[in-house]
């Protein structure tokens, strides 16, 4: 998509919508990539201090969504507001100096880490939030006790390619929260980690879902959604098939796709 559906300076895109609480609002988005819609009319609402976990199979638009979500694809329609803001508007982004101030809204992690490999894991954390213009000592005292929130104290100095794939996980995380986000996304945090290693990032995400962060959270770790989820979304071809209360979704869902989604997985 062009950069011509920006709309730099017209204003119209920041306008609050009335009366929407949510701290994500997703419209009616959809994404084309060549013939192939992607994501057909999609729409979802992230309340504060609520996880949302996203599951079903692999190709049903879950990463894309959180790529348009985070700007890093164009949405070809719909809406996407941060705090009841327009971001996005029938498609039609903000402009970039807009767009810079919703990026500080949210973090994201990545499946495959995104750690520069030529960065010490304290310039991993701290690089952000001062090219931000922080104040590099206080950036530097946050990134610590993030750090030691993360069970990673003693490996400031240390290098991603010193790290197991759990500790990049990890710092990637940190490296998230170091400019205080108001909401997370994660793109399948645990998809390139071995069971032992996914149990430490998953007990990481338990403990910020216990401390109220608001998260969006694209997984395959089925039980895990179940437990520390407010909302469960299940996708397939590029829809929301069924949403609802983990319990629901889980244990009594509605629709067919759901059932045998759910029932291949335990196979």
């Amino acid at each position: 998509m062009a950069d011509n559906k920006n709309t730099a300076g017209s204003g119209l895109i920041s306008e609050e919508s009335p009366g929407d609480p949510s701290i994500l609002s997703i419209r009616s988005l959809q994404k084309v990539f060549g013939a192939h819609t992607v994501l057909k009319d999609i729409s979802l609402s992230v309340n504060r201090g609520n996880v949302v976990s996203i599951i079903g199979p692999s190709g049903s638009g879950k990463s894309t969504l959180l790529r348009c979500a985070t700007f890093l694809e164009h949405a070809d329609g719909g809406d996407i507001l941060y705090d009841g803001c327009y971001a996005i508007r029938d498609g039609v982004r903000a402009s970039k100096a807009e767009l810079n101030r919703f990026r500080t809204r949210f973090g994201l992690v990545f499946q495959n880490f995104n750690l520069f490999p030529h960065y010490s894991v304290m310039r991993n954390i701290t690089e952000p939030p001062i090219l931000h213009g922080e104040d590099r000592e206080a950036v530097r005292a946050r990134a610590a006790e993030l750090l030691h929130k993360m069970g990673l104290e003693g490996k400031e100095n240390a290098y991603p390619y010193q790290l197991s794939g759990g500790q990049q996980q990890r710092v990637a995380i940190a490296r998230a929260l170091a400019l205080n986000p108001e909401i997370l996304f994660f793109d399948e945090p645990t998809s390139a980690l071995d069971p032992e290693l996914t149990g430490e990032v998953l007990k990481v995400i338990r403990q910020l879902a216990e401390e109220k962060m608001t998260m969006v959270v694209v997984t395959h770790e089925m039980p895990f959604a179940r437990a520390v989820s407010n909302r469960v979304i299940f996708m397939d071809g590029g829809v929301i098939v069924e949403e609802g209360h983990p319990e629901q979704v889980f244990g009594s869902p509605t629709q067919e796709r759901t059932k045998q989604f759910l029932r291949n997985y335990q196979q």
